[in-house]
């Protein structure tokens, strides 16, 4: 993990034994098979969005496991990679939230820059096997990294999509802040309540109404 703000908070993390024991598990299968994302970009969400600058928490469960896609923030690819179906439908719900027209590509990292942590709960998976890094303590570490969110004094807005985000309330001091809940984006699920949730505008009215800047959820042009 380069060096950032974060290095201090999640250190004593990255000192346990699962940690270790997580870390050698991903280098055998980087041997053995093909890892995505690359090494480079594994802690891309923390190196985008230091400590200081999280106001918004978004949380997605497995990086994509096509070629190409995964870069280290949830639910965003690359420009020139196809907009994948959930992020299509993120899209149209911005739009009709919001009133922002869709985006012509699929990266997100201009919400990264502006404070929008864009954390999975497992930072890797092998080619084409979803959930295949699941369990070996990805899940343990970003834990670590909801709770020092939720540390922070200032309010967060935490938007927790499909019920393995949502199992993550559980870590959230609601009192302080504010967690916005639906279903996930995906094609099978979107229909279920995701669409119409607004949950853009919603996270920009919470922390309007703590003193804070809001998001600009615009996309510009690549």
């Amino acid at each position: 993990m380069a060096t950032t703000d974060w290095n201090p908070i999640l250190r004593a993390e990255l000192e346990q034994p699962y940690f270790g024991a997580l870390r050698s598990f991903v280098d055998d299968e980087r041997r053995r098979h093909e890892v995505f994302p690359p090494a480079e970009d594994v802690f891309a969400a923390l190196h985008l969005t230091p400590y200081a600058a999280v106001k918004v928490l978004i949380l997605g469960q497995d990086p994509y496991h096509g070629p190409g896609q995964a870069h280290g923030l949830c639910f965003s690819v690359r420009p020139g990679v196809d907009v994948p179906p959930s992020l299509v439908n993120i899209y149209k719900e911005l739009e009709s939230d919001l009133g922002i027209p869709r985006p012509d590509h699929g990266c997100l990292d201009a919400w990264a820059r502006q404070g929008v942590l864009l954390l999975n709960a497992t930072l890797t998976v092998r080619a084409r096997q979803p959930a295949s890094h699941q369990g070996k303590g990805w899940e343990t570490f970003t834990d670590a990294v909801i709770r020092a969110v939720d540390a922070k004094p200032e309010r967060v807005v935490f938007i927790l999509w499909g019920s393995s985000a949502r199992k993550k309330k559980a870590l959230v001091d609601t009192s302080r802040h504010v967690v916005i809940e639906a279903p996930h984006p995906s094609p099978l699920s979107a229909h279920r309540g995701f669409f119409g949730s607004r949950p853009f505008s919603r996270a920009n009215a919470a922390l309007e109404a703590a003193g804070r800047e809001p998001v600009d959820w615009s996309i510009p042009p690549r």
